[in-house]
């Protein structure tokens, strides 16, 4: 009986290793799965924008192709600047015409208020009069009486206080139309400003008539060349930033515990799927529109489902790709990724 069970372990102990085998590799793949969750919904994203004029007119030169890779600061086109140069002129013609005009008006208002000044000394001038005219007449008044002073002497001091006074206010007048007729510079160093906020804006709408690229990437969509009349309001073609790519991963909501912001990634794209790429998540999603979401005469829509199985949402992660190959990335390419949770993120 012994030598029958040990003939029968020999003959099965090399299914049993297999089994231990088959139990430890389940064990870490499970172990893999939970500290390396991958992903094959996924696809290359890159920052975009519209390229749109921001001055109207013809496109006189356009120096690029569609699908062409630009650098930071290259001339993508140039609309006609010939009416913005007009306007340039026109603008510094105004300011030179200003400024002639100050300048006459300075030396007028410069000769109002010398006129003002002599007109000021005539007053005092007067008021002096005045005051000797007073006190003469105020000597003599007691005099008269006396004998000592006849009264013609009397009268004509009176009378030259009265012409004396007659012409301090007559002076008087002539000081306040003096002052009144001093004139300023001011409303036109107003209008001053407002000639250099033309000349800066005709300026800059001038620099605007060459768009240039303000960032290294590739041109798409483009779908005109010179000759088209370009809107300040509709853009011209897209710019895919070619220096900055990312993978927009969708993992399974049951993952996303252990994914945090800085998480080591791998990247694999469709190009090239033997070229692994390094990156790093940037971000989770917060939120994805949900089946029950839309609403159609107020009544929420639900998927209708042939069983019952309960399927995981998934959520967007943002990787950022630190090694991308432009050559091998293209915005909307499908890709793989793999995070590392282990050890794990805080």
């Amino acid at each position: 009986m012994t030598t029958s069970n040990t003939a029968f372990i020999r003959r099965k102990w090399p299914l049993l290793v297999v089994v231990c085998l088959a139990i430890v590799a389940l064990i870490g793949v499970i172990a893999y799965l939970q500290t390396s969750p991958q992903t094959n919904d996924a696809y290359v994203y890159a920052d975009t924008i519209d390229v749109v004029p921001e001055v109207s007119g013809q496109i006189v030169e356009m120096p690029i192709q569609d699908n062409q890779r630009v650098k930071k600061g290259d001339l993508l086109f140039k609309i006609d600047d010939r009416q913005y140069r007009a306007m340039l002129l026109d603008a510094q013609s105004r300011l030179a015409a200003l400024d002639a005009q100050i300048r006459l008006t300075g030396r007028t208002v410069k000769a109002q208020e010398y006129n003002a000044q002599s007109v000021t000394a005539a007053v005092a001038r007067a008021q002096a009069l005045v005051q000797q005219t007073t006190s003469s007449r105020q000597r003599l008044e007691p005099l008269v009486p006396q004998g000592f002073a006849s009264q013609e002497e009397l009268d004509q001091a009176r009378t030259a206080e009265k012409a004396a006074r007659a012409e301090l206010n007559a002076t008087l007048l002539q000081a306040k139309q003096a002052t009144a007729a001093v004139s300023g510079v001011d409303a036109l160093v107003a209008q001053r400003e407002g000639a250099l906020a033309q000349i800066a804006l005709a300026t800059i709408n001038l620099e605007r008539t060459e768009v240039r690229a303000p960032f290294s990437g590739t041109v798409v969509a483009l779908k005109t060349t010179t000759g088209q009349f370009a809107s300040a309001i509709k853009p011209v073609f897209t710019l895919i930033d070619s220096d900055h790519w990312y993978v927009v991963a969708n993992f399974r909501e049951t993952d996303l515990n252990d994914i945090h912001p800085g998480t080591a990634a791998t990247i694999r794209v469709m190009t090239d799927h033997h070229h692994v790429f390094s990156g790093r998540v940037d971000s989770v999603g917060a939120g994805v529109l949900a089946s029950g979401d839309s609403v159609i005469e107020g009544l929420p829509v639900i998927q209708k489902s042939i069983n019952w199985v309960h399927v995981s949402q998934r959520f967007p992660v943002k990787i950022v790709v630190t090694d991308a190959d432009p050559r091998l990335f293209r915005l909307g390419a499908s890709a793989t990724a793999t995070l590392q949770l282990w050890p794990s993120q805080p």
